[in-house]
C-alpha cells in the first residue's frame, strides 16, 4: 500500500450505537458497558511497555532477575503501574492548568532509558537516588517549560512533530517483533522466533482484523481486547501460562517518599532536561495526532500545555516515589485511531485500574501472566497505527524542495545512527547513546532546519 493510499484510508468504524459527534466529543460517556472494556483495553496495550523501563534499569543497575534480592525491582515495578494510572489521571481530568483533558494514557517512557541506564549501571540500589533526584528536577523543569508551548508552536509543525511521531512508530515496530518471536531475554536461544510464538502473535492479529472489520458494536470497538483474550486462551491450552507470579505476590504495596534517597548529580540532570525537550515534542505530536483523526480538529493551545504540563508534574510526581519518568503513549494513540472513541471517561477508567494494580501487586501479577508473544501481536497492530498516524500528519505538510530536504536530512541520520550505532563508538558514551536513540536526533534536526533554512514560494512537488 502506498503512502498516500494509507493516508486516505477512511476512519475506522464508530460503535453503531454512536454517533459521529458523540464518538469525536472528549467529553462524552458511552456508558459502562462500553467504556469498562475499552478502558481495560487501554491498560493491556500499554502494561508491558510501561514495566519494561524498570525492569531494564533493575539490570542495569544490578537487583534485576536474577539477583539476590528483587525486592526493589518489584517496588519499581509497583510505582510504575501507580503513577502512571495517576499521571493519565492528571491528563483525562486535569488539576487547573494540569492535563490536556484528553483521552491521553501516561506510562513509563523509553525515551529516558538512554539517560537512565549510564545513570545507575553497575551501581546497585544506591545508584537509583541520583536517577530520582535528576527525574525530579528534569519533571519540574518540564512542567515550567508547558506555560511557552504556545509561543513556540510555530517552531513545531506537522513536518516536525510528524517525523517525531514517524520515528516513535519506526522505533516501536522493533519491540512488538521482538514480543511476538519469544521476547528480548529470548534472543539467541532456540526459542527466539520458535513457531508457537508466531502463532500465538499471530492468532491475536487475525483476530483482532477479523473482529474490527466483519463484527459490529462492542465487539469491533474492542477488537484489541479480544484478540487479545483469544491468543490468551490459545496460550493456557497449550500450557505457556504460569499463575506462580500471582502466589507470589503480596497484599499490598505502600508508597514510599524518596524511596532511594537524594543526590544531585549534574550530569544526570542535564540528560533528563534535554530528554525532556524531546518527550515534550512526542507529547504534542501525540496530542495533535488525536485531534486532528479522531475530533477532526487541530489542538488547542491550552489543550498543548496542559498536556506537556501534566508529563512534567506526573515525571516529577513519580520521581518522589521512586517510579520512573512518565510520557503519553503512543501506542494508544493508534489504539484511539483504530476505535474511533475520544471519550477522556474511557481512559479515566483505565487510569483507574492502573492505580489499583499499583497498590495491590496481585492485580498485577495476574496481568503479567500474559505471554509476551500475545502481547506482541496486540502491539504489533498498533505500533504499526503509530506509524500510519504520522503519516497522516505528515499529509498536512507542502511538501517543497526545502520540506522534503529537511525531512529526508533527518530521517536519513537520524535512522541511519539508530540502525548502526557502532558509526559514533568514539564519542562519550552518554552522548553516543542519545545521538543513537533516534527520536532525539530526528527532532533537534528538524526544529533547527525549519527554522533555520528559507521558506520557498514554489508549489508543492508533485513527483521526484
Amino acid at each position: 500500500m502506498t503512502p498516500d493510499a494509507l493516508i486516505q484510508t477512511p476512519p475506522p468504524p464508530r460503535p453503531s450505537a454512536l454517533t459521529a459527534a458523540q464518538a469525536r466529543d472528549p467529553d462524552y460517556f458511552p456508558g459502562m458497558a462500553m467504556a469498562l472494556p475499552l478502558g481495560i483495553q487501554h491498560i493491556l496495550a500499554m502494561f508491558v511497555s510501561n514495566l519494561t523501563p524498570p525492569i531494564i534499569v533493575a539490570g542495569a543497575a544490578g537487583f534485576g532477575f536474577g539477583s539476590p534480592d528483587t525486592s526493589q525491582m518489584i517496588y519499581m515495578i509497583q510505582m510504575s503501574m501507580l503513577f502512571a494510572g495517576i499521571a493519565t489521571l492528571l491528563q483525562t481530568i486535569g488539576l487547573g492548568p494540569v492535563g490536556a483533558r484528553l483521552p491521553l494514557v501516561q506510562g513509563t517512557s523509553f525515551a529516558y532509558i538512554s539517560v537512565m541506564v549510564p545513570i545507575v549501571a553497575g551501581k546497585g540500589p544506591a545508584g537509583m537516588a541520583a536517577l530520582t533526584t535528576a527525574a525530579l528536577c528534569g519533571g519540574l523543569l518540564h512542567a515550567g517549560l508547558s506555560r511557552f508551548v504556545g509561543r513556540i508552536r510555530f517552531a513545531l509543525p506537522p513536518l516536525v512533530t510528524g517525523l517525531v511521531v514517524l520515528m516513535i512508530g519506526l522505533s516501536l515496530m522493533r519491540v512488538g517483533v521482538q514480543y511476538s518471536a519469544g521476547g528480548v531475554t529470548a534472543i539467541g536461544t532456540p526459542a527466539f522466533g520458535a513457531g508457537e510464538s508466531w502463532l500465538l502473535a499471530g492468532t491475536v492479529v487475525v483476530i483482532t482484523l477479523a473482529l474490527k472489520f466483519f463484527a459490529r458494536g462492542i465487539w469491533s470497538t474492542a477488537s484489541v481486547l479480544l484478540g487479545l483474550a483469544a491468543g490468551y486462551a490459545l496460550a493456557m491450552a497449550m500450557g505457556r501460562v504460569d499463575f506462580a507470579p500471582v502466589t507470589q505476590a503480596g497484599l499490598v504495596m505502600v508508597p514510599m517518599p524518596f524511596h532511594f534517597g537524594f543526590e544531585l548529580s549534574a550530569s544526570a540532570i542535564v540528560g533528563f532536561c534535554l530528554t525532556g525537550f524531546v518527550s515534550s515534542i512526542e507529547t504534542i505530536g501525540d496530542v495533535e495526532v488525536i485531534c486532528e483523526n479522531a475530533a477532526g480538529r487541530r489542538a488547542t493551545d491550552r489543550e498543548l500545555e496542559g498536556s506537556v504540563a501534566a508529563d512534567g508534574v506526573g515525571t516529577a510526581l513519580a520521581a518522589v516515589f521512586g517510579a520512573m519518568p512518565n510520557t503519553t503513549f503512543s501506542q494508544n494513540v493508534g489504539l484511539i485511531a483504530m476505535t474511533g472513541m475520544m471519550s477522556r471517561h474511557v481512559v479515566t477508567l483505565g487510569a483507574v485500574i492502573l492505580v489499583v494494580c499499583g497498590l495491590l501487586p496481585k492485580i498485577g501479577a495476574v496481568i503479567t501472566t500474559i505471554p509476551i508473544e500475545v502481547l506482541g501481536g496486540g502491539v504489533i497492530v498498533m505500533f504499526g497505527m503509530v506509524a500510519s498516524s504520522a503519516l497522516s500528519m505528515l499529509s498536512a505538510v507542502s511538501w517543497n524542495q526545502r520540506n522534503m530536504l529537511i525531512f529526508g536530512v533527518a530521517l536519513s541520520l537520524s535512522l541511519g545512527l539508530q540502525l548502526e550505532p557502532a558509526a559514533l563508538s568514539h564519542l562519550p558514551e552518554t552522548l553516543r547513546i542519545l545521538l543513537t536513540s533516534g527520536v532525539i536526533p530526528a527532532a533537534v534536526i528538524a526544529v533547527v532546519l525549519n527554522l533555520v533554512l528559507p521558506h520557498e514560494a514554489e508549489e508543492p512537488l508533485a513527483s521526484v
